[in-house]
């Protein structure tokens, strides 16, 4: 599986991006499907996921309420709707996948087997 991350941006405080991630390669109907973000100095942190067939979605504490994740599967891409972004959003975000991961570990970077780029996003305040 390859993802490639893109929307990334430079945005003000209380604006909003939309970041995609494509994936091509295996099924990707069959993938677990998560963002993560890692800011400058601080480990890679999780954002939210999806699980398979978009039956439930998680989120971290940090951006629950602000940001949707949403698959479509017909194209094989992962969403990232953020809005209201707050200064602390900074961060490179990385999309990333997985088929076997277990529910207990969905909020680790170690579970997934696959990572995109990175795209950045700068929240100026």
């Amino acid at each position: 599986v390859q993802l490639q991350a893109s929307g990334g941006g430079l945005v003000q405080a209380g604006g909003s991006l939309r970041l995609s991630c494509a994936s091509s390669g295996r099924i990707f109907s069959r993938y677990f499907m998560s963002w993560f973000r890692q800011a400058p100095g601080k480990e890679r942190e999780f954002v939210a996921a999806i699980e398979v067939n978009s039956r439930r979605t998680h989120y971290a504490d940090s951006v629950e309420g602000r940001f949707t994740i949403s698959r479509g599967n017909a194209k094989n891409t992962v969403s990232l709707q953020m809005n209201s972004l707050k200064p602390d959003d900074t961060a490179v975000y990385y999309c990333a996948a997985d088929s076997t991961i277990i529910m207990s570990s969905i909020r680790f970077a170690s579970a997934y087997d696959y990572w995109g780029q990175g795209t950045q996003v700068t929240v100026s305040s």
